[in-house]
Order: structure tokens, then C-alpha cells, then sequence
């Protein structure tokens, strides 16, 4: 075997503080915040004088983890934040929640919309999707039973 794990998604952002509230409500615990900088940090992602700012979020249970990053420098070049749910590349990163309808009420409230509708697959699941801060495809998925 050569992967142990999958260690987090990264998902870049402008405003870091309202993505880690949105993520904390959703029940994600900020697990550290880092400036990032140095030779290292431009030659693992092949940007000169990269400054990123990132936030840790992980699962309750301690298993997943989503890294957020402000870029300072360089700019940002591509904005997906609009794309609809058949784009190519990095899609959504998807939730098991306890209870659906109350995590939408939760979430409604820090800005997230509904994208189509609340759906039950078979007697298995209740899903959907929601746009989060900036635009973040976000999954969410209710087991039954």
C-alpha cells in the first residue's frame, strides 16, 4: 500500500474569517492558523515569493481536514467560485450531518444558499447541495436509519 491517508482538501479563499466562522458553525473545529512563507513554501507550489495565510479546520472526529488559504502574494489568477456542479476539476467537498433541515437553518444564517433542493435517496440518505462563503460547493448528506 503507499497511501496511509488523505491528510485535507485545500480551498482557497479572500475573506479567511468568515470561511472559518462558516466551517465552525457547520461543526468544523479550527484546529491552528499560519502565515506561510519561505524558499520551501515557493518550491513545493512553484510560486516565487508566495505569502499565504491558512487556516486548519478538521472533523469532530478528527479524521478530515480542510486547509484555507488567503493568498497575499502572488494574485489569484482563476476564479471558480461561480461554476456550476458539472465543471471540470476540484468539485465539493461533502458532509455527513446529524440532522439536514437544522445544519441548512444554521448555515442559511452565515450566507449559504441552497443550490436546487433537499432530496432522499432511497430509504439510505437526504442530500443536498449549498454555495458557501465565496462561492464554495458544499455537500451535505443526512444518513437514515
Amino acid at each position: 500500500m503507499t497511501v496511509k491517508r488523505m491528510d485535507n482538501v485545500g480551498i482557497v479563499v479572500e475573506d479567511i474569517d468568515a470561511t472559518i466562522g462558516f466551517f465552525i458553525e457547520l461543526g468544523l473545529e479550527l484546529e491552528g492558523r499560519a502565515p506561510i512563507k519561505g524558499d520551501w513554501a515557493d518550491g513545493v507550489t512553484g510560486l516565487c515569493d508566495m505569502r499565504v495565510e491558512i487556516a486548519m479546520m478538521c472533523t469532530p472526529d478528527g479524521h478530515s481536514r480542510l486547509e484555507l488559504s488567503r493568498f497575499l502574494a502572488p494574485p489569484v489568477v482563476t476564479d471558480h467560485r461561480s461554476a456550476p456542479v458539472n465543471a471540470l476539476g476540484y468539485l465539493r467537498v461533502m458532509f455527513t450531518v446529524e440532522d439536514i433541515d437544522d445544519t441548512l437553518a444554521r448555515l442559511v444564517k452565515r450566507g449559504a444558499e441552497l443550490v436546487g433542493k433537499v432530496v432522499q435517496y432511497e430509504n439510505t440518505y437526504r442530500l443536498c447541495y449549498i454555495r458557501g462563503p465565496e462561492g464554495i460547493l458544499i455537500g451535505l448528506a443526512q444518513e437514515l436509519g
